[in-house]
This record gives C-alpha cells, sequence and structure tokens, in this order.
C-alpha cells in the first residue's frame, strides 16, 4: 500500500510553520502522534468519544507491582488494537522508574506500520501518585 493511506492531519501539539500554516503530520509521523494521543487520553476524557483513550489511567494510584505492569501492558495492547488500525503491535515492554514527580513507568510500544512494513518505537512517560509516608 502507498504511504497515503497512513494519512496528512494537523500536527500534534498544535502550531503554526514558517509561513504561517497549520503544522501537518505526514504519514508514518502521523501515526505516531496518533499513538501518543491515544496514550495520552484516559478513557472517558474525549467529548462524544467516551470509548477513545488508553484504561492506563484506572492504575494511576496502583502500587507497582508485577501484576500492575501486567495490567499497563494490556491497556496499552487493547488500546492500540481498538483505536489505531495503521499498525500492528509487536511488543509492549514497562520499565520501572523514579523521578522528582514521583513513580514513573516507561512504556516502550514496538510496533510496524502496515503500509510500509517500517518498524519503529515510541516510549511514553507515566507517572504515578507516589504514596506518602
Amino acid at each position: 500500500m502507498p504511504k497515503p493511506f497512513l494519512g496528512v492531519g494537523v500536527g500534534f501539539p498544535f502550531s503554526l510553520n514558517d509561513t504561517g500554516a497549520i503544522q501537518q503530520a505526514r504519514y508514518e509521523e502521523s501515526v505516531r502522534q496518533s499513538i501518543w494521543l491515544i496514550l495520552a487520553t484516559a478513557k472517558g476524557e474525549r467529548a462524544m468519544r467516551p470509548d477513545f483513550g488508553c484504561g492506563i489511567y484506572d492504575l494511576v494510584f496502583e502500587v507497582v507491582t508485577p501484576g500492575t505492569i501486567g495490567k499497563v501492558v494490556q491497556a496499552v495492547q487493547t488500546a492500540m488494537l481498538r483505536l489505531e488500525p495503521r499498525i500492528d503491535v509487536l511488543e509492549v515492554q514497562v520499565q520501572q522508574a523514579s523521578s522528582e514527580e514521583g513513580d514513573q513507568l516507561l512504556i516502550s510500544v514496538d510496533y510496524q506500520v502496515r503500509a510500509t512494513n517500517n518498524v519503529f518505537n515510541l516510549v511514553y512517560p507515566f507517572y504515578l501518585e507516589r504514596s506518602a509516608g
């Protein structure tokens, strides 16, 4: 399939280019931005699309355990399967890290764009509430 199938849309975050026109995302970049938006949106957050988003935000106050990490992996895989038909998810890995903002999970999504067979990786930082104590 040719690349135009991947689409051209408004870039995220919304900005203007050097000529004052709306910045666009093209082809594989459009796919990458779509994945990022899915991961950054909680289910029910988007008006008129209550099914859009990823279930990871239901886990925001969970203690990080292997079970929690498994739930994150499952939520990401389910969201990608439902909402991004242009890709095949090859692997989702979750790595725990800590920062001043609190506990953080680094969600690594390896995916293949179906139209071009190109393989990409996206790492999404997901912050969990740090418990008091």
